[in-house]
Parts: C-alpha cells; sequence; structure tokens
C-alpha cells in the first residue's frame, strides 16, 4: 500500500532542495579568496604565454588573409 503524502510538505521540501543545490553551486563557484583568484588568473597568463610562445606561426601572419 502507498505511503500517504502531504502535496504542500512535498513541494516545500522540493524548494527547500533545490535552494540547497544552487547555494552549493554558488559556494563551488563564488566562494575563493582573493589570493585563490589571483592565483589562478596568474597560472592562466602564464600558460596562455607559454602556449603563445611555442607556436609555429603567429595568428594574423603573412600566410592569413
Amino acid at each position: 500500500m502507498a505511503d500517504i503524502v502531504n502535496l504542500r510538505q512535498a513541494r516545500k521540501q522540493k524548494a527547500r532542495d533545490e535552494k540547497m543545490r544552487a547555494a552549493e553551486q554558488n559556494r563551488a563557484l563564488h566562494g575563493r579568496s582573493k589570493a585563490e583568484k589571483e592565483r589562478d588568473r596568474l597560472t592562466a597568463d602564464k600558460s596562455e604565454k607559454f602556449v603563445a610562445g611555442h607556436r609555429r606561426e603567429t595568428p594574423g601572419g603573412p600566410d592569413r588573409q
């Protein structure tokens, strides 16, 4: 036999769960310190310079029209 479910309570619980999921996602995206953000930016810049320095041809070079 099925359990009786109060739809109002189920709807509220679903909304609470959705809010908790969104909060967790926001903590993961935005919950970093200034030093962590700066470190990640510097790492990305360094890797971009490394890749750019090892390219065989420059973007917009003589063979591009």
